[in-house]
């Protein structure tokens, strides 16, 4: 048995004991993503920066923050 299966191993005897099911994170992320632009309704994580959500704002659209995410703040 080498390395690899034994790691593999490993990882199921953990996600058993733990009681949880192998799956996908997809359903997570996509309730994480909280902030939607007014304009082209992309949709960005709740970690993002604001300055990263200001410079979306204006370089898509050549609008300020409050324009394409009312309620939004530059700290």
């Amino acid at each position: 048995m080498g390395n690899g299966q034994k790691a593999q191993h490993k990882r199921e005897r953990l996600l058993k004991a733990a009681g949880k099911s192998k799956g996908s994170q997809l359903k997570q992320n996509e309730a994480a993503k909280t902030f939607i632009c007014t304009v082209c309704r992309q949709t960005f994580l709740q970690t993002i920066r604001p300055k990263a959500l200001a410079e979306h704002a204006e370089n898509k659209h050549s609008k300020s923050l409050g324009d394409c995410f009312p309620g939004v703040e530059l700290a």
